[in-house]
């Protein structure tokens, strides 16, 4: 009988535990990211074709002190063209 009442609180002892490391472990992951420290998990859009991909995979312009960005040297040569055209 010392045996059954040793293993159960055993269980809730671990079971305490678990909750308890769950909930640190949620409550550490579950802020929101700042684009200037972590910009692999930040969203950009493509000027051209408005398209959503991850700002450390694409393709920087940088025009009149302005950063945009691309997502294929396509839409950035596009851009490119159309802006020396309104230059003009």
């Amino acid at each position: 009988m010392l045996a059954i009442r040793f293993l159960v609180l055993a269980l809730l002892c671990y079971a305490g535990w678990y909750v308890i490391r769950g909930y640190r472990k949620k409550k550490q992951t579950s802020f929101i990211p700042d684009p200037d420290t972590d910009p692999q998990d930040v969203l950009v859009e493509d000027p051209v074709c408005h398209l959503l991909i991850p700002k450390h995979q694409a393709i920087r312009l940088r025009k009149n002190g302005v950063t945009y960005y691309f997502c294929s040297e396509q839409c950035c040569d596009e851009f490119a063209e159309k802006t020396k055209q309104g230059e003009s």
